[in-house]
């Protein structure tokens, strides 16, 4: 299991636009896939669980993957979020 903290960049934050990029992505890796933010953790390939943290600019939340591309998949989602999901 390996994790790693992230900043969101774009302006808006998660909303429905930039979430769905999120979850397709998230979708490509063999690995579980979590969104931590605060106390709250959800399924990172669930669009609902992702839009239900209310994620926006600036909040810094966790990824955690578990699997043989956990490494791969937070290198993927990490550098998407650090492009702004190309907004």
């Amino acid at each position: 299991m390996t994790s790693r903290n992230v900043t969101i960049q774009n302006n808006v934050g998660l909303h429905a636009r930039p979430a769905t990029f999120f979850i397709q992505k998230a979708n490509t890796y063999q690995s579980s896939i979590w969104v931590e933010k605060e106390d709250r953790r959800v399924n990172a390939k669930s669009l609902l669980g992702v839009l239900s943290l209310g994620i926006t600019k600036g909040m810094t939340i966790t990824l955690i993957a578990d699997g043989n591309d956990e490494k791969a998949a937070l290198d993927g989602l990490a550098e998407l979020i650090d492009t702004g999901f190309g907004e």
